[in-house]
């Protein structure tokens, strides 16, 4: 089956950039604050909080970390309110891109995220102007190897609910609605199958290419984006060129 994550040549850039700066821990522990406000610090009794434990242990966050991370929250459910604000745009050459913030200041994203754009060749758009090119998926990505059997784990994926199974050059990319997430997920760990990443994302209908001055353009917006503390998750269609890797 075919997917459409393209997730080697996108995510895995994005992924190392938050790991190299330090601050994807962070931003998890944010959304870990934010799962336990809104549904308590349960791990049984709140999906959304298991879901991001498991983004958490997919980006090699320790599990005491994660622990931590949910006490704090349970202790300072009215320390920091931090709202949700979607931003979407056009980056350089018409790329689609949405931009989701968690906030205590939504004036300071609002004008960051703004700063972004335009510096770099973009333009940020209205609600909703980009927004119709994306779908909301789950998305897990495990590493090719030598023990995991490629048939065994597409029938395990599907059985349990998956959407698609695509196995690319280096990983498998399992997708999943975001209803299915959560069922398809523990299915999986309990088979002691560990990812590279697993969460519910924007996901593209179709990509668009650019070329290599195109590309260090946007690399540089995404690089401001991800670089802010506000911004939790940038998304975008642009399919940068063969092997690149600024």
């Amino acid at each position: 089956m075919s997917g459409h994550s393209k997730w080697h040549n996108i995510q895995a850039k994005k992924g190392k950039a938050d790991a190299k700066r330090g601050k994807v821990f962070t931003k998890i522990g944010k959304e870990i604050m934010v799962a336990v406000k809104n549904g308590g610090s349960n791990e049984d009794a709140n999906a959304k909080l298991r879901d991001v434990i498991a983004k958490a242990k997919a980006a090699n966050m320790p599990n005491d970390t994660i622990q931590r991370a949910i006490k704090k929250a349970a202790g300072e459910l009215d320390a920091v309110n931090y709202e949700e604000n979607v931003y979407e745009g056009y980056g350089p050459s018409g790329i689609a891109v949405i931009v989701e913030c968690l906030t205590d200041n939504k004036n300071r994203s609002a004008g960051n995220v703004r700063h972004a754009f335009t510096k770099h060749g973009g333009n940020m758009g209205t609600l909703g102007c980009v927004s119709f090119m994306f779908q909301t998926k789950g998305e897990i990505v495990i590493e090719k190897q030598d023990n995991i059997d490629e048939d065994e784990l597409m029938m395990l994926a599907l059985e349990a609910g998956a959407e698609d199974f695509a196995s690319e050059e280096e990983v498998y990319v399992i997708t999943t609605t975001p209803e299915d997430f959560g069922t398809v997920r523990e299915e999986l760990e309990k088979s002691s199958i560990e990812f590279l990443e697993a969460e519910i994302k924007k996901v593209p209908d179709t990509y668009t290419s650019i070329d290599e001055e195109t590309a260090k353009s946007f690399q540089k917006m995404l690089d401001v984006l991800e670089d802010d503390d506000d911004v939790q998750n940038v998304y975008h269609n642009a399919e940068f060129p063969e092997g690149w890797d600024e």
